[in-house]
């Protein structure tokens, strides 16, 4: 009974929110096998870049447990994703203007299990999520590091994942744990490496022909590398600031590696509400999957 309540109010959401085959944002989640390699403060900048590009971007804090990405934008925000999990703001009452004109739904503190939510409290979030997908040209969603739960759900339902690490062994075999745990859980998803804080371009290049060898070997698939951004004391000065630094110094190398990421992202094509669903249509599909095997 549960699980047909699951399908029947998931199915009830899309059909409120899609009609027409409406374009969906582009979505990109951003990832990590452990804290601490600068995901957050990546995500920050590319959203940056973007909306600097035209782009009507928004940033999805989806950190159940410590978000921060308010922090780096020197927010204060009085409301976050846990008022809206808990029914009491809509996503738009939350949502605020962040450095460069992005948009950043700030992450709870202490959000919970999206796939424990009540019946009526997960329908009534997943419209709203389906509406900001319709609405922006680019959605990033700041996943939690680990492989969590949440982490695998939306990592697997966005259009494409980037893995963030850092030239450092614990940081390569985290990441390396979270791209198996991905195949596992969305075999048919290809993350691209990113590699981070680089001391020069053939540190991380031999990173990531460490890492691809691995897949193929391993994993049966090649690791696409996604780009470099280089060690930079402007990340530092940036990050005290609470200010990202592709707007506090735009001609820093890192800045340059953002900017050339976020050109390749920006000159990626929408996508339609009838292709796989949409990074909604697959939400849904993880969420009544794990109700089913529960």
């Amino acid at each position: 009974m549960l699980r047909q309540m699951v399908q029947g109010s998931d199915k009830s959401s899309e059909s409120k929110c899609r009609s027409g085959g409406q374009k969906l944002s582009l979505a990109v989640a951003i990832a990590s096998g452990k804290g601490g390699v600068g995901k957050t403060n990546v995500t920050v900048n590319l959203a940056t870049s973007l909306a600097q590009q035209g782009l009507r971007t928004i940033v999805l804090d989806a950190d159940l447990g410590t978000a921060n990405a308010d922090v780096l934008c020197g927010l204060d925000p009085h409301e976050t994703l846990e008022s809206v999990i808990k029914g009491e703001r809509s996503l738009q009452d939350i949502m605020l203007t962040g450095p460069g004109g992005f948009e950043l739904i700030p992450g709870a503190s202490n959000g919970g299990d999206l796939a424990a939510l009540s019946t009526d409290r997960r329908e009534d979030l997943l419209i709203q999520l389906a509406q900001l997908e319709a609405e922006s040209d680019v959605l990033l969603i700041d996943v939690a590091a680990g492989i969590g739960a949440d982490v695998m759900g939306f990592a697997s339902a966005a259009d494409a994942l980037m893995v963030v690490a850092m030239p450092e062994p614990t940081s390569i075999t985290d990441a390396y744990s979270f791209i198996k745990s991905i195949r596992r859980h969305a075999p048919g998803q290809t993350p691209d490496l990113l590699v981070n804080a680089a001391d020069s371009d053939e540190e991380a290049r031999e990173v990531h022909r460490r890492m691809d060898r691995a897949c193929r070997e391993f994993l049966g698939f090649g690791l696409p590398l996604a780009g470099v951004i280089p060690r930079d004391d402007a990340v530092r000065r940036a990050v005290r600031a609470r200010l990202p630094f592709v707007i506090t110094e735009p001609s820093s190398a890192a800045s340059r590696a953002i900017r050339r990421l976020a050109e390749r992202l920006g000159g990626c094509p929408a996508r339609n509400s009838q292709d796989r669903g949409g990074f909604l249509g697959r939400l849904v599909q993880w969420i009544s999957s794990r109700h089913a095997n529960s």
